[in-house]
């Protein structure tokens, strides 16, 4: 089973990161709004949405909004929040989902990369540009991979409640390995792995250029400071549709 099936469905994952902060999210959302000025009724996609933090804020303002995610747990989960202007869907990021359709797509909290074979992140690029009507937007919020390198810190433990997440990193194959081990409450060694791609900004408008998306703009933060490759928490990346003319 690929990794990210196996941990995203996982209750572990949950209580691992129970410390992300909402806050942060909801301003990142607002800021991102002020900054696209989207109209009213636009349809907007969230891919990769988990369990649809970042998709029930967006639908708050009114926007048609649907999230899809490859785990059924989270789907199942997200689901619970759907409204008429809000619906879930499972779905493979690498495969289009509707055609031609919707004005924005958002793509959030590092969710991209996960995949062992550049091939399936072209055909995720691929299928981010089909979901699109011509002009339509695509944002991208990633790690900065510069500045997680040169704060790369190879073991660390994280308490959480019971748990004591024993965290090692390594680098293999231009990704960034992370495996979780801890004892769950019946005293069972688990361990889990996450592996995301180290995609830096010219791996990404390399990796976009064969798709109709087109960079449009870089920020650094939530808060949509500008891009310091060196400094910035984040990497954002805002590309825009065209068709070849």
């Amino acid at each position: 089973m690929d990794w990210y099936k196996n941990w995203f469905g996982s209750s572990f994952y949950k209580i691992l990161y129970q410390n992300r902060d909402d806050f942060e999210a909801q301003e990142f959302v607002e800021n991102l709004l002020t900054y696209l000025q989207p109209a009213p009724s636009s349809y907007m996609l969230d891919i990769a949405c988990g369990e649809g933090r970042f998709a029930r804020q967006l639908a708050e303002h009114g926007f048609d909004v649907t999230g899809i995610d490859i785990s059924i747990e989270s789907i199942e989960s997200a689901k619970t929040f759907e409204t008429d202007n809000l619906n879930f869907f499972v779905h493979d990021m690498r495969f289009p989902f509707y055609i031609n359709y919707f004005d924005y797509a958002f793509n959030f909290f590092t969710s991209f990369g996960y995949f062992e074979h550049d091939r399936d992140h072209a055909l995720a690029a691929r299928s981010f540009a089909a979901s699109l009507k011509n002009d339509g937007i695509l944002v991208i919020d990633y790690m900065n991979v510069e500045q997680v390198m040169a704060n790369f810190i190879p073991q660390e433990d994280v308490q959480r409640g019971n748990y004591t997440f024993n965290i090692k990193r390594r680098i293999e194959r231009n990704h960034i390995i992370k495996e979780i081990s801890f004892l769950d409450n019946e005293n069972h060694q688990r361990t889990y792995t996450e592996s995301v791609a180290a995609f830096s900004l010219a791996d990404f408008i390399k990796m976009f250029k064969s798709t109709e998306l087109s960079l449009i703009n870089t920020f650094g933060d939530y808060l949509l400071q500008p891009y310091h490759p060196v400094d910035s928490p984040r990497l954002i990346m805002i590309f825009k549709k065209k068709y070849a003319s």
